[in-house]
């Protein structure tokens, strides 16, 4: 058996990877649906839209396994994933990579494979939408361009789920983005004891910029406040803008001491944005803190709730 090689762009593939929020969601009809397509276009017993992660291939949509992940050093989708085109394994037991493949017992003596690789807007290969076969078969010319189309259709599903959750404005997640993110990190932490704080952000004298420079440059100051807030945030923390003028970042494995770092090093940047750019207006904002508390946190929506009372109460006593 052969572990397959990683990628030459491996580290930028993971953090694309990472700044989705695919891996580990929930299943989905529209993804679910091109796997049921393939099992029957293809007359196959197995077929998965799989992503190859870190240390393992997870299955975003799976027919005809009962498993939802497997070990990236295993998988066939590893090698599928350095090549442009399709990886076809027409006989696993004449192919040196996989005749000893421990899979290949564990899984229905899979004697086939098929795998097109899935794209993202950047290039990258998150994964494959492959096929498997418990008996040797020929694949044609034919066969390769129906699995390259049912691919395609995959990285439009993922670009429009991806899309639906990142506001378009600023770059960084929307609300609905933020909540699929957020409550699963929050869960993580729960479960390993972590500490989690919450800031709530709101823009202070946001209509009068509008109303004196105009709405181009109202989005033009979101922009900039969004992507400090991006800049200053740790590749653990979640940044999204709620709506309107409101943002939020929710800090990972964070306490009051860390959340306050984060929050000065803000203030400062904005600082010198406000210094550098000569705007006509400063940009200022007002802000809550929250600490997670299981005892009255139980789920993200708590948490926001909190953060937008306080943020407003500070607000008003400026």
């Amino acid at each position: 058996m052969k572990t397959p090689d990683l990628p030459e762009n491996e580290q930028e593939r993971l953090a694309t990877l990472n700044s989705l929020t695919i891996l580990d969601s929930a299943p989905d009809e529209r993804f679910d649906r091109l796997t049921r397509i393939a099992v029957k276009l293809f007359d196959v017993p197995v077929a998965l839209v799989s992503i190859v992660d870190k240390n393992r291939q997870w299955f975003k949509s799976c027919q005809g396994l009962d498993i939802t992940e497997t070990p990236r050093d295993l998988s066939f989708c590893g090698h599928a994933i350095l090549g442009e085109g399709a990886f076809v394994v027409e006989d696993t037991h004449q192919d040196e990579r996989f005749v000893d493949n421990p899979l290949l017992i564990g899984q229905k003596h899979i004697r086939f494979y098929a795998g097109y690789p899935i794209r993202y807007l950047d290039g990258s290969k998150l994964g494959t939408l492959c096929i498997k076969d418990v008996k040797p078969r020929a694949f044609t010319e034919e066969d390769r361009q129906l699995l390259r189309d049912l691919a395609t259709i995959v990285e439009h599903e993922i670009q429009a789920v991806e899309l639906a959750t990142m506001d378009e404005l600023t770059g960084i997640l929307n609300r609905r983005g933020f909540n699929m993110s957020a409550e699963k990190s929050l869960n993580i932490c729960k479960r390993g004891a972590l500490p989690v704080a919450l800031v709530f952000l709101d823009l202070n004298e946001f209509k009068p910029i509008n109303d004196k420079f105009g709405h181009a440059e109202g989005d033009r100051a979101l922009q900039q406040f969004a992507s400090v807030l991006d800049d200053v945030g740790r590749d653990s923390d979640i940044v999204a803008r709620m709506g309107g003028d409101e943002f939020v970042i929710l800090l990972v494995d964070a306490d009051k001491k860390a959340v306050d770092q984060v929050m000065k090093r803000f203030s400062q940047q904005i600082e010198r944005c406000n210094e550098q750019q000569a705007l006509g207006y400063d940009i200022t904002f007002s802000y809550g803190i929250v600490l997670f508390d299981p005892a009255k946190h139980v789920t993200i929506n708590d948490l926001l709730s909190e953060g937008d009372a306080l943020m407003y109460k500070r607000k008003k006593s400026r």
